[in-house]
């Protein structure tokens, strides 16, 4: 009987039901692991069941028995490759899982902070709005989305489905591409010094890899309007951190939204933490993929990667 290792139960959230996996082979739930507990976890294996552990072979040397690695994600930067094809071991990923609850999230942070819902919500519960004279309260400025340009780095599923979204809204979208590639698509697709220049708001969708890493530094940062608004829900090691602080504090931008950040659970000497403005910026804690149908979604999504696996279907396959 096959032996599936599920290794990181926690990240799909407590409410999580692992039963879809039953019919497949005995399964063996951990619902939380490191790396360094990866060796004497996956040493019986047959498949793995991962998301963010690093697979490689300091992790998964002693898994003799190791045919497949299931991530529980769509970025597969944690995964070695090279190794992998030289063990001869699968590894599927779950693409496409998460687009429409990234893309709902890119809104709420863009919302959030563009018509400072901070302030007028803290203006009424606070009793100002009730002492006041005035049906409306004009304490900060906001604009309509309807004529702005919309900036993106990475016109994926994920980027093309917020680029549907913003253009409803009236929104003329440009495009960048970190790799160079040409975009098959309807947007102007732009370098990156006139999507900077040009964007009311810009958002990155694209994966981490050599392109993008350290991609946005204050010199990209500077290089925006100060009106401009900046969301990044793809990974936080395309921003550098340090200097997204300081553009935000001189004013290079008018204000930022990250669902991702280079080190998760995010580190305590991190500068963005020095900023409490909530009308400059809002870090939620690597939530854009947590809706509940979204993440019930890739374990359905993973069970029939295994399925597709044992009859050598290589649809979702990286390696």
């Amino acid at each position: 009987m096959m032996k599936i290792v599920i290794l990181e139960a926690d990240s799909l959230g407590q409410d999580m039901v692992f039963t879809p996996f039953e019919a497949l082979g005995e399964v063996v739930i951990y619902r939380s692991t490191t790396a360094d507990e990866m060796e004497e976890k996956t040493k019986d294996a047959d498949v793995i069941v991962a998301n963010k552990v690093p697979i490689c072979e300091s992790t998964i040397g002693k898994a003799q028995n190791l045919k497949l690695v299931c991530l529980t994600a769509t970025g597969f930067n944690n995964l070695d490759g090279d190794y992998l094809k030289k063990r001869g071991i699968a590894a599927y990923n779950v693409a496409g899982y998460s687009t429409n609850g990234v893309a709902q999230h890119t809104f709420a942070l863009l919302f959030y902070i563009l018509e400072k819902l901070n302030y007028y919500d803290n203006y009424v519960k606070s009793g100002e709005y009730a002492r006041g004279t005035c049906f409306s309260h004009f304490g900060q400025n906001f604009f309509e989305l309807d004529g702005k340009t919309w900036g993106i780095i990475g016109l994926g599923a994920i980027g093309n489905r917020v680029a549907q979204i913003a253009k409803a809204f009236g929104c003329h979208i440009i495009c960048y591409s970190a790799s160079g590639k040409k975009y098959n698509t309807e947007y102007e697709q732009v370098s990156l010094d006139e999507l900077l220049s040009r964007s009311d708001i810009l958002s990155v969708h694209a994966p981490l890899n050599g392109y993008t890493e350290n991609l946005m530094t204050l010199e990209k940062f500077r290089k925006m309007k100060k009106s401009a608004i900046f969301l990044n829900l793809a990974r936080g090691a395309i921003v550098n951190e340090p200097d997204l602080y300081t553009a935000l504090t001189e004013g290079s931008i008018a204000g930022a939204g990250l669902d991702v950040l280079c080190k998760e659970p995010m580190n305590p000497e991190n500068p963005l933490l020095k900023i409490q403005n909530s009308n400059k910026l809002i870090i939620t804690p690597h939530i854009a993929w947590a809706a509940k149908e979204t993440r019930f979604r890739v374990v359905d999504e993973v069970v029939k990667n295994i399925q597709r696996f044992q009859r050598d279907d290589r649809t979702n396959r990286v390696y």
